[in-house]
């Protein structure tokens, strides 16, 4: 039989074990720290009908989605979490409580060229919060709490998440006669970044046809700079000339007043008038965070404040406002910039070593170390004792317990401290309770070194 040489999709990401791991440690600690905030998980499928994936695409979406047909079927893969959600808030509206807050993390598909750090499947780790009708300002204000902790949770330190307000730009360009334009201009004023204010004027006179004195007066308005005390005073130069403007300030305004109280260090937050996400769907409060040691990285997470969540499904106004980690890349650099701990993620805490033929003793420390909630592993291949311990090592356990004869005949197990180098005998009944205090005592391993 012609053997087929096993291979694994450009843009797919396959991990080993140990890195493996790690990936499920960033994820747990996003769980976790989404759940403290009164987040429910939600799960939608990575299948769904074309015409309900596609309501608010078309353009480049479309060219993107894995599509398919099978029977009678149309469907595609799912290239977002946000789409789904606003189909499964419109469906399930009546059975819903709000502000509905709700985590997913899971995979989605887009069929795009593959390239270094960007993938065609991928995990996404997102939160939102939807209102019926209507949703406070203050859920905006909490979100930098919640990427702030997430992060830090991480073992980020060095970060900044930074904020704008849409309606500010929005009002703005009104200002300058050229609201008809503000969705171009914000798509434009964007890339700064990447390509810097000479290039953005560039475009602005260009392909937007915006006068000279015009772009001058934008790019102006994006360098505006400095603590968030002193750009709020600078923006407030502004205030009473556009109704949109002036509510864009007030609600900027607002999200920076409680940051504190939230617990987010001035450090680690920035007022900056750059940002302006590039999806038209985004309505006030817009975030973008970076990484101070990796610029060049670009935002690990963004999102921000939406006003018509599942308009293309229903009537009702479901405005919302929300956040998504691109977890698969986020690893991706974070593994790439050698900031993932080198610390040891063993799958097991123990490992049981039985070195006779009999099991039963081996088997009942087993269950009773599993029913004490630790994390353990029997070993039951025919080795020599030396192969078994270098598989602990592989492995890196935490310790390696020893069954021998002696051990049985005694009532007791002899319990290897792996990372110490030390054994020592314990008897049969007090194991689980031994190994749990020292388990208890090891600190938890973050994902990322210190000091990122």
């Amino acid at each position: 039989m012609e053997k087929v040489r096993p291979h694994t999709l450009s843009g797919f990401m396959e991990l080993l074990p140990e890195a493996q791991a790690k990936f499920d440690k960033i994820a747990d600690t996003l769980r976790r720290v989404y759940s403290v905030y009164g987040f429910t998980a939600l799960d939608t499928p990575l299948i769904e009908a074309s015409d309900v994936l596609l309501a608010k695409g078309g353009g480049e979406t479309e060219k993107q989605i894995y599509r398919f047909t099978k029977g009678d079927s149309d469907l595609s893969l799912r290239f977002d979490l946000t789409v789904p959600l606003a189909k499964y808030v419109a469906m399930n509206y009546a059975k819903l409580t709000f502000p509905f807050r709700r985590f997913q993390i899971g995979k989605v598909y887009r069929g795009e060229r593959a390239q270094r750090g960007r993938f065609r499947e991928f995990y996404q780790a997102d939160i939102d919060v939807i209102g019926d009708g209507e949703l406070s300002i203050y859920n905006e204000a909490e979100i930098p709490s919640i990427i702030y902790r997430a992060f830090t949770q991480l073992g980020l330190t060095r970060f900044v998440i930074r904020v704008n307000n849409r309606k500010l730009l929005t009002g703005f360009y009104d200002m300058l006669g050229l609201s008809d334009k503000s969705g171009d201009i914000m798509r434009t004023v964007d890339k700064l970044e990447k390509i810097g204010h000479q290039k953005v004027g560039e475009l602005l006179t260009g392909e937007l046809g915006i006068s000279e004195s015009d772009a001058e007066d934008i790019l102006r308005f994006t360098k505006i700079d400095g603590s968030t005390q002193q750009v709020l005073e600078a923006l407030g130069e502004y205030r009473g000339r556009n109704e949109t403007f002036d509510r864009g300030l007030w609600e900027l305004e607002t999200v920076t007043r409680y940051l504190a109280d939230f617990g987010v260090p001035q450090e680690n937050f920035k007022v900056d008038l750059t940002i302006a996400r590039g999806l038209d769907y985004y309505t006030g409060t817009v975030y973008e965070t970076v990484m101070l040691s990796h610029p060049e990285v670009g935002s690990i997470c963004s999102g921000g404040r939406y006003d018509d969540l599942a308009g293309y499904y229903t009537d009702r106004k479901l405005p919302g406002v929300g956040i998504s980690i691109g977890l698969t890349r986020l690893f991706f650099v974070l593994n790439d910039c050698d900031m993932l701990s080198e610390e040891r993620m063993p799958p097991a805490d123990v490992l049981v070593i039985p070195m006779t033929q009999e099991l039963s003793y081996s088997v009942s420390l087993s269950t009773a170390l599993r029913e004490a909630g630790i994390r353990t592993q029997l070993y039951t291949e025919d080795k020599k004792f030396k192969a078994k311990m270098s598989y602990a090592d592989k492995l890196k356990v935490h310790f390696a317990v020893i069954i021998g004869e002696d051990e049985m005949a005694e009532g007791q197990v002899s319990i290897k401290d792996m990372y110490a180098g030390q054994q020592q005998k314990v008897p049969f009944e007090e194991a689980p309770e031994f190994i749990k205090k020292v388990l208890t005592l090891k600190p938890d391993v973050k994902p990322i070194k210190d000091g990122q």
